[in-house]
């Protein structure tokens, strides 16, 4: 509760709430407003917004609604961003925890396989998969979380250094407890707050990769995403720049509510943020 006040105090943290919410809001009302095909044809192609009060946001270079595209494509975003953070925050875990808890051998090999996928870019890697494994929407989303996760994993293993030799997993190996049931139980609890806050971090950087892939035609081109949406006005832009403006607003949007509402997290959760206990006047002080 603390830190849902400490949370509630912060005005930037809800922005992002309140944006973060909106946009889920769009995503969940996208059925309900446009029940019909995003990517079926809607009029005229390239139409301005607000010219038809039948496609109010305007249409694309092939006739599509622009307003459908985005509110369906909020739906494939959140769920890009949220998937893909999922996968990368448990392998991130997985490697980071193994790693943390033993240090040695075992910790030296799986910092330099973290290490060996830090060493090339994450769009570069994943622009590697993609050309391999194709480019549907499922095989997008999984190269995202598996380009994502070597930063949860050092932020993880930072975390379980720490924690490894203090009193209360001591007093667990004195206890006779197994090295499973002390690091999921006693320090992955422990260490989780920093590693959470940080998958805010991973949800927006997914988001920008999968638009980034759509925008290079290199994403799934039979589904309502802003990326596409933005590429698909790419030829247009000089004239109707309003084709990927849109998507692009809404993807800035999104990628700052998660920001935001992560670092509304990161000075919640994080003790050391906290201000100093108000010292107390001595009484009696001398004159």
């Amino acid at each position: 509760m603390a830190a849902l006040r400490r949370y509630a105090r912060n005005p930037a943290a809800l922005l992002g709430a309140a944006l973060l919410l909106l946009v889920i809001a769009v995503a969940l009302t996208a059925p309900l407003l446009f029940p019909k095909d995003p990517l079926g044809l809607a009029g005229r192609p390239l139409q301005w917004p607000f010219a038809n009060p039948k496609v109010w946001l305007g249409t694309d270079a092939s006739g599509r609604d622009i307003a459908a595209q985005v509110f369906h494509g909020a739906r494939v975003s959140l769920l890009i961003g949220l998937v893909a953070t999922v996968i990368a925050i448990a392998i991130g875990i997985a490697v980071g925890a193994v790693a943390g808890f033993y240090g040695g051998i075992v910790d030296d090999v799986l910092m330099r396989i973290t290490e060996a996928f830090q060493t090339l870019p994450n769009f570069l890697l994943l622009l590697v998969l993609v050309a391999v494994f194709g480019s549907d929407i499922t095989t997008v989303t999984v190269a995202i979380g598996l380009v994502s996760w070597p930063a949860p994993a050092r932020l993880t293993r930072a975390e379980f250094l720490t924690l490894r030799n203090r009193e209360f997993v001591q007093a667990c190996r004195v206890l006779g407890m197994g090295d499973a049931r002390i690091i999921a139980r006693e320090i992955l609890p422990n260490a989780l707050p920093p590693v959470i806050v940080y998958a805010s971090v991973v949800m927006a950087v997914a988001i920008l990769l999968e638009s980034a892939l759509a925008f290079l035609n290199l994403s799934d081109p039979n589904v309502a995403s802003w990326g596409n949406l933005i590429g698909a006005g790419r030829g247009v832009l000089r004239t109707q720049w309003y084709v990927s403006a849109i998507p692009g607003v809404a993807i800035l949007v999104t990628v700052l509510a998660v920001s935001l509402v992560g670092q509304g997290l990161n000075d919640a959760l994080n003790p050391r943020l906290r201000g100093p206990a108000p010292v107390k006047a001595a009484s009696g002080a001398a004159a």
